[in-house]
């Protein structure tokens, strides 16, 4: 394949700008969203915006390729158009899934989990735990249920106490019951939320991290809690109908693998940003405690289908550099890293991986925007949320510039470039912006193809 052309994080302020909001839910927006969604992921009103703005009606087919937890795909659904997810990370994909399948008897789905939540504090009661009472000193003596020793390296240390673990453990197992009835899934996705936002002892900023241990901590009311709000969720759509979604576990630089060619009108999507942001971390926890990566070599393997966008997903036999080896200005800012490297004195294994992941990150992009022309349909419209960096040495990179500058190379018109927001790094007293870039795919073959 011809080339297109002849650590450390900033702390930021409250996002502000013309949107004027941040990446939180609003009230209206809660429903199906927030049965799991990445603390950082871009709001669900963005994605109306171009909708509307891309004059898209029921007729249309707007893909995701970089889907996460399914923002575009979940709005898109209840706009009542068809939708294409596409993503890599399997407890993602697997997320993204459950929200957008609502062909389940909310009544069945609260009336199981109830039967479920009752055997594990029958369980939990055999051993003299209560789950809704502190039980964190006498517990010391008890023989608490553990994860296996491989799966239990891939955790962040500390991200769970083991009484919380223990009880979650007890849970899962009662849920065994149900794992070939229609409600498991969700059942499983209500617990996954309740593990990162009340179980463990996981904070979000940048980059998800270890708060103060909670020592005990109600799981199963946590979990049905969850339950509850799914089952108000799936009352607002019962007896209505919607477009099937569907949902693909693969590599977005691939998509010809798993879409047919013309079939796409429009692409909303966020993919990730060129930083040190291990996005694989964030669902660290819920992935290993409910069995979706057992060990390093799997949780390798997820990497791999993965643009590479940090150095902890970077390999050996990566080529996707090759895809801007003649790029003036993505190698210039490589360079620049390496010189600032050298400057500094840094020499940490990392660190001298910073020029080269800038380089397969875009290459990765770009590699994803040329066999994204064979699905689109002509006249297909475009929207990218990117946002400027700094995190490699505080270079900076204005993601937004590059990419657009790529695809006007494969064959793209870029429309505009639309601010949703500014993020202030004190570090270096600049704006970093948030941007929207809007292509058009007019049908037009490149001569870089």
């Amino acid at each position: 394949m011809n080339a297109i052309f002849p650590p450390e994080s900033l702390p930021v302020v409250e996002p502000r700008g013309p949107i004027g909001r941040a990446n939180k839910l609003d009230p209206q927006d809660r429903a199906f969203h927030d049965w799991y969604r990445f603390v950082l992921s871009f709001p669900p009103h963005l994605v109306r915006k171009y909708v509307q703005d891309f004059g898209l009606d029921a007729d249309a087919v707007i893909l995701d390729p970089f889907c996460g937890t399914g923002t575009t795909v979940v709005e898109s659904r209840l706009a009542g158009m068809q939708a294409i997810g596409i993503e890599a990370n399997p407890f993602a994909h697997f997320a993204c899934s459950v929200k957008t399948d609502w062909d389940i008897d909310p009544d069945a789905l609260n009336s199981r989990a109830h039967e479920v939540a009752d055997a594990a504090r029958q369980m939990l009661a055999a051993q003299g735990i209560d789950d809704n009472s502190p039980f964190q000193d006498r517990a010391r003596n008890l023989p608490l249920r553990r994860l296996e020793n491989e799966p239990s390296k891939l955790l962040l240390t500390n991200s769970i106490s083991p009484l919380p673990l223990h009880k979650t453990l007890v849970l899962l197992d009662c849920l065994k019951s149900c794992q070939y009835e229609r409600c498991y899934r969700h059942q499983l996705l209500a617990l996954a939320n309740a593990l990162v936002f009340t179980v463990s002892n996981l904070r979000f900023g940048p980059e998800v991290g270890v708060g103060r241990p909670k020592h005990d901590v109600p799981v199963i009311a946590a979990w049905l809690h969850e339950i509850e709000n799914m089952t108000t969720d799936l009352g607002l759509v019962a007896g209505k109908s919607y477009p099937m979604a569907k949902v693909h576990l693969a590599d977005a630089r691939r998509v010809g693998e798993v879409i047919p060619p013309g079939h796409v009108d429009a692409v909303i999507t966020s993919p990730p940003y060129p930083n040190e942001k291990d996005y694989t971390r964030t669902t660290r926890l819920e992935s290993v405690l409910l069995g979706f990566i057992k060990s390093k070599q799997e949780l390798r393997e997820l990497k791999k289908g993965l643009v590479r966008s940090n150095t902890r997903s970077v390999y050996k036999a990566d080529t996707d550099d090759s895809w801007v080896a003649e790029h003036p200005e993505i190698q210039r800012i490589a360079q620049q890293i390496e010189n600032r490297r050298i400057e500094l004195g840094k020499t940490s294994g990392f660190e001298k991986l910073y020029p080269r992941v800038t380089k397969l990150y875009f290459g990765g992009m770009a590699r994803h925007l040329a066999e994204l022309r064979t699905v689109l349909r002509p006249g297909a419209q475009l929207a990218y949320v990117v946002g400027d960096q700094a995190s490699y040495l505080r270079v900076m990179i204005r993601t937004g510039e590059l990419l657009a500058d790529i695809a006007q190379a494969l064959g793209y018109e870029h429309v505009r470039t639309d601010l949703f927001r500014t993020r202030f790094a004190t570090a270096t007293k600049e704006e970093l912006r948030e941007e929207v870039i809007i292509f058009r795919w007019n049908g037009i073959s490149s001569r870089h193809s």
